[in-house]
């Protein structure tokens, strides 16, 4: 079986301890054993990380474009082989792994132009003969710790702007997906580029990302996961003044007003909750539906969501694959059982599936006759699971999509210009779909959420380098002219 090592100091670095990379499709397939860092590798990394971004600050910006143009284009055209290979070890379709791929390689192209835009300010002082420049400078040593929905899209929208904007990396992925990261850092190793500027340290969250969280060497950590991760690694990092960007979890809201296109409000919903396998920070898992086109959209949602084809995540006819892991399917399962003890009908959805190779299959499930008191309403649940809510007006939906303490995306789908600008006007979430699923965004534009769902400044576009650099404002005196 082969064994992939991290990647710490320009080097690669085995390990005594191995994790386990297995396909979620079908069991028997193990894709490698993947290097567990220590944490005296994890401090090799970090050291080397500081001695390369001295290094890297220094490079022209052209040098620092035609990196990330390499490390991007690469990315694209390589999207069909690494796409199949995020597929089989996370279990989102083979469309899907493609598709997040290549977005990996924009994020990167984008960030290549970003390199090149860094342009300051200038202003005159209130005081005569005094001038004053502004600029922004790297932060230094950047820890990220990426998560196992999007292994690598979520990484490249942090590294990418990372790199762009002067810093060095240390990355700790997901555990769960540690071949997609691997991937990504065997790119970077063939790049002309500081040793150790990009360092991958393979582990558990507990041990590596916790350490990393401490480390008085890191300037800033971007994570993504859960809260109750977060709030860990925000209790950890505020000891050091460390700057902090957390993107964590949500209880998105699509509400369909009864004035709303019934055709295109079932594929938004049905698109929005179940896309890859339901496993997205931005899926739609609480569907409020006005009552008078209740009765119609429940019944159309609930055949839309029967005639989903589930299956191994590489076959093209797959439109769900299985979920990532045994643990998630468990979860998923609980969740099934406590939404009906809590009083939904689940209107369809088997708890798991057979298929010709074992995995972790199962139907995508619809509850209705929920409300918000439910828990099944109120906690993440990261499943090809959603609820419907009926409410009796557009008021009582915006109250019912506003009552979380998530607010990461919301949607709304009506005919109706002056709902629609009400909506987003008065919706608190970070982002607001109008007619459109709540699972698809821009990698140009700022992407974060309100409450428990973000933590920090926006992620992607312009917006990224305010979490990747500092402001210096310099003064100076020229004197009179002799």
């Amino acid at each position: 079986m082969q064994t992939f090592s991290n990647y710490i100091g320009g080097e690669w670095v085995t390990s005594e301890e191995h994790l386990e990379n297995r396909n979620p499709s079908e069991l028997t397939d193990i894709i490698g054993l993947y290097a567990k860092a220590s944490e005296k590798q994890l401090e090799a990394a970090i050291e080397a990380a500081e001695r390369a971004q001295k290094e890297w600050a220094g490079y022209g910006l052209e040098k620092k474009y035609a990196l990330l143009m390499s490390v991007g284009e690469e990315l694209k055209n390589r999207s069909s082989e690494l796409g199949e290979l995020l597929s089989r070890e996370e279990g989102k379709t083979l469309a899907e792994g493609t598709g997040e791929v290549y977005r990996a390689g924009q994020f990167f192209t984008y960030y290549a132009a970003e390199a090149l835009r860094q342009i300051g300010e200038n202003a005159d002082s209130v005081r005569e003969g005094i001038e004053i420049d502004v600029r922004r400078e790297p932060l230094g040593v950047i820890g990220i710790i990426s998560p196992w929905n999007f292994p690598i899209a979520t990484a490249a929208w942090k590294i990418a702007p990372a790199l762009a904007f002067g810093n060095a990396v240390v990355w700790k992925p997901a555990s769960i997906t540690p071949a997609s990261a691997w991937a990504l850092a065997e790119i970077f190793s063939r790049q002309e580029l500081p040793k150790g500027l990009v360092n991958l340290v393979m582990g558990a969250g507990r041990a590596i990302g916790q350490k990393l969280a401490e480390s008085p060497k890191v300037k800033a950590i971007s994570f993504t996961g859960s809260v109750e991760v977060g709030r860990k690694i925000a209790a950890s990092a505020i000891k050091n003044m460390t700057k902090l960007q957390m993107e964590m979890g949500s209880k998105n809201p699509l509400v369909i007003a009864d004035d709303a296109e019934c055709e295109l409000a079932v594929a938004c919903a049905v698109q929005g909750a179940f896309g890859a396998t339901g496993q997205k920070c931005t899926a739609s898992s609480r569907i409020i539906v006005m009552e008078k086109v209740y009765q119609e959209v429940v019944e159309k949602i609930s055949k839309a969501t029967k005639a989903l084809r589930v299956g191994h995540a590489l076959a093209k006819e797959t439109q769900i694959g299985p979920v990532v892991s045994q643990e998630q399917l468990e979860s998923n399962l609980a969740y099934l059982k406590l939404g009906q003890d809590e009083g939904c009908e689940l209107a369809c959805g088997l708890e798991q599936q057979e298929h010709k190779t074992k995995g972790y299959y199962m139907r995508p499930a619809l509850f209705i006759g929920g409300n918000n008191d439910m828990q099944i309403n109120k906690q993440e649940m990261f499943a090809p699971i959603a609820c419907v809510i009926k409410v009796s007006s557009y008021e009582e939906a915006l109250e019912v999509a506003n009552d979380t303490s998530f607010g990461l995306v919301s949607g709304i789908i009506t005919r109706s210009l002056a709902r629609a600008t009400h909506f987003r006007r008065n919706s608190r979430s970070g982002c607001v779909m109008v007619n459109l699923p709540t699972a698809g965004t821009d990698y140009h534009v700022p992407f974060g959420g309100m409450g428990d769902s973000s933590y920090g400044t926006r992620e992607q576009g312009k917006y990224a380098i305010e979490f990747y650099s500092q402001v210096k404002t310099t003064y100076t005196s020229a004197g009179k002219p002799k």
